[in-house]
């Protein structure tokens, strides 16, 4: 199938000396090779989100800094009784909050009273740790060798891009405290996906954004943010191994029942996903907002490979959802 999209094969910097964007830092990777060094502030997003599945729960953790403010969050949802705990926080000036510049390398701290989230990363994959009160999360989440993830530089102007790195399908093992209970996470049948951002982004922006696992495929899939730029976040991975999609996709579904199936396709692709929980969260702090509708699902269809051999992605466990952006 192939993709007229430049792939990068050696280290750049996301931006010039003056903070622009280096035009040598658009195209996509197939593992982390940018450095963002951002400059600059009010207009400059970083954030690192990782999504977990494993049978029993669902667990999103969220660091990001929006420059005047940081938003950390911690959710976590049993998906046998539907009990959620968790908390989000907003602290001013994005304080005590770090965020390295390089992909799966350095500290990660995001820090709000009695919630905490600390991430180490190095060659070997990441360790995350989250302490609220009644809440105890400890994983390790190993960086296979020949794991390929999708990394993309998204430009809508030398003075607003993005860069992004989507990892999904990657085993996490550890333990999950809630009160006096303790769960075990396995790595054979729990996975992990890491959102790694890093730009200057448009003050109003929304996204679609899809992923979903299954032992030896996983797909990662984008829209709307992207129309426009000559890049796009789609891909199919088979056996970890990156098979890049480099058209934009068609998504249909209904913002009147987030339940009702979705569908998304186009050429390489044609899924249809089926949720089973809704989650939708809103922040409101005047200039600055942001709703998502986030659902959990189940995947079937298709996606093809490079040389075009069809996949069949049934029993895909993951996640759809809308966000839309007043930042």
């Amino acid at each position: 199938m192939g993709t007229a999209e430049r792939e990068i094969t050696e280290p750049v910097e996301l931006c010039t000396g003056r903070g622009r964007l280096n035009p040598a830092a658009v195209g996509w990777t197939r593992t982390p090779l940018h450095r963002a060094n951002l400059r600059g502030w009010g207009r400059t997003k970083r954030w690192e989100y990782w999504g977990i599945v494993t049978p029993r729960h669902l667990i999103g953790l969220t660091v990001s800094s929006l420059d005047y403010a940081a938003l950390h969050e911690v959710w976590i949802r049993d998906r046998d009784t539907g009990v959620e705990h968790g908390r989000q926080a907003v602290v001013p000036l994005a304080r005590n909050t770090v965020l390295p510049e390089r992909s799966g390398a350095g500290t990660v701290v995001g820090r709000a009273g009695s919630l905490a989230i600390r991430i180490e990363q190095d060659r070997t994959g990441s360790t995350i740790g989250a302490r609220l009160p009644g809440v105890e999360l400890d994983l390790t989440v190993p960086l296979p060798a020949g794991h390929e993830s999708l990394g993309v530089v998204v430009p809508w102007s030398r003075r607003r891009f993005q860069y992004t790195v989507k990892d999904p399908g990657r085993p996490v093992s550890g333990t999950l405290r809630l009160g006096d209970t303790e769960h075990r996470i396995g790595a054979t049948d729990s996975f992990a996906v890491l959102d790694h951002g890093r730009g200057r982004w448009p003050y109003r922006i929304s996204w679609n954004w899809a992923a979903g696992c299954a032992p030896g495929r996983c797909l990662q899939l984008g829209g709307r943010w992207t129309v426009g730029t000559p890049l796009t976040e789609n891909a199919l991975f088979v056996d970890g191994r990156l098979h890049k999609i480099g058209t934009e996709l068609a998504w249909e579904y209904d913002r009147g029942d987030w339940r009702a199936p979705w569908r998304v396709h186009g050429e390489g692709v044609d899924v249809r996903f089926v949720p089973f929980h809704v989650r939708q969260s809103r922040t409101n702090l005047g200039v600055v907002a942001s709703s998502t509708h986030q659902c959990f699902g189940h995947f079937d269809g298709w996606a093809a490979t490079e040389d075009g051999e069809r996949i069949e992605l049934a029993g895909l466990t993951g996640w759809a959802e809308e966000a839309n952006q007043r930042w």
